[in-house]
């Protein structure tokens, strides 16, 4: 039994008009009288009883006896009650080293270190109205931010409720990553979170090699300490001019790095300058992160484009940041998911293109030519390895058939690497 050693209350959660899926606790520990739940809920005719029980379930297994709760549902599903009631007992001084743990639902497959990560939807990790559909909308990817979307007096409750949300919500064939925060506060959130099998972490504001490894050490003796085997990649996330100066560096810190980004808020803040919709401030910043990135043998994935109302605006940045050489960005709503997909696929006479380069080298090499040509143009190695690239990746976006790479010669062809 936990005792407190001094009587204050505590509070987590949201209510009101505007808010869904969430509730609002508030706990008041007593020193007798067992458990009294005030509830008020939306759903109370046909789920009160259930968020009762659950309550007294979390409260039991937090060691709590005797409080007054206080309890004001806004349609919060059982991961989210939970989360709420934990964070409301810990801010209320009790249930500390305590983690009451919905039931996990199965684990999707672990996520492959080339996998396709054109978008990524950021989710605010204190806002649990989003998480429920957000798969439905197909990004690559989601995040689970408990970074610059969290208010910092919300941060111990949103690591709690993203924690649980890793657990109880089918994210379909969404990669499944979280940001956390920036040391020495990411520290904690990768203590609740790697339990739990993310399939990567974005590690924000990164500036040195150091930090990485930090990162990288604490989520291996976690992972550890809780037997996972699966692999948890890293994406860090340049954020600076400094950060930028050292992307080789940054990007060599760590074998579970799959990928760099930048965040391009940050670094024009840094820089002094205005963010514009052409990007003409950042283009050295972003073409040096492209350059780091495949050096190291990563993909390059942009910033996210902040205006969600200019579609046209953010179709012309997706095709510059394609042309550029990123293989994605990040989303901050759903509607610019298709447009990003559509900006980043090959375009059918690329592939088109593609198609004869590869059918040319491969009729050149059965007949032992050592010169290839495709009509008046002499084709190089180099050529036909993006060629062959650029149908592998036409074929991951479901843009041709795997039949076409076939024939193509992409199973044959000693030029294809990553």
């Amino acid at each position: 039994m936990t005792v407190a050693t001094e009587t204050r209350t505590g509070e987590a959660g949201h209510c009101g008009p505007e808010i869904r899926s969430d509730l609002q606790v508030r706990i008041e520990p007593r020193g007798r009288g067992g458990i009294e739940i005030d509830l008020e809920s939306r759903v109370q005719a046909y789920y009160g009883d259930s968020i009762r029980r659950q309550a007294e379930e979390v409260l039991e297994a937090l060691g709590v006896r005797h409080a007054l709760i206080q309890i004001r549902d806004e349609g919060a599903l059982p991961f989210v009650i939970a989360a709420r009631v934990e964070a409301a007992v810990r801010r209320a001084g009790l249930g500390e080293g305590t983690r009451v743990l919905p039931d996990q639902i199965a684990l999707p497959e672990p996520s492959a270190r080339d996998r396709l990560r054109r978008s990524r939807l950021y989710l605010p990790g204190s806002a649990p109205k989003y998480f429920i559909n957000a798969a439905l909308h197909a990004p690559d990817a989601i995040i689970l931010d408990l970074e610059d979307s969290v208010h910092p007096s919300e941060k111990d409750a949103a690591r709690l409720l993203v924690r649980n949300t890793l657990r109880a919500v089918d994210f379909l064939n969404c990669e499944r990553m979280v940001r956390i925060n920036q040391l020495p506060v990411g520290l904690a959130d990768l203590d609740e979170i790697v339990p739990e099998s993310p399939d990567l972490v974005l590690i924000p504001k990164v500036e040195s090699a150091g930090q990485v490894v930090e990162i990288s050490r604490r989520m291996e003796k976690v992972k550890a300490d809780y037997g996972i085997t699966r692999p948890i990649w890293l994406m860090p996330i340049l954020e600076s001019a400094l950060g930028i100066e050292n992307a080789f560096n940054i990007a060599k810190a760590s074998d579970q790095i799959v990928a760099l980004t930048i965040g391009l808020e940050d670094y024009t803040a840094d820089l002094g300058v205005v963010k514009t919709s052409t990007g003409g401030e950042s283009l050295y910043a972003r073409q040096r992160l492209i350059n780091a990135a495949h050096a190291a043998g990563l993909d390059a994935i942009d910033s996210v484009f902040g205006n969600v109302g200019d579609i046209e605006g953010l179709r012309a940045w997706a095709l510059n940041s394609r042309s550029l050489g990123f293989e994605g960005m990040g989303c901050v709503h759903p509607s610019q998911i298709a447009v990003i997909h559509q900006a980043f696929a090959p375009t059918a006479a690329e592939i088109e293109k593609a198609r004869r380069i590869v059918a040319a080298f491969n009729e050149a090499q059965e007949k032992g030519l050592g010169v290839v040509s495709l009509g008046s143009k002499m084709i190089d190695p180099p050529v036909v390895q993006r060629a062959l690239q650029l149908m592998a990746r036409a074929r991951a976006m479901g843009c041709v058939a795997r039949d076409a790479l076939v024939q193509a010669g992409e199973q044959s062809s000693p030029l294809l690497s990553r």
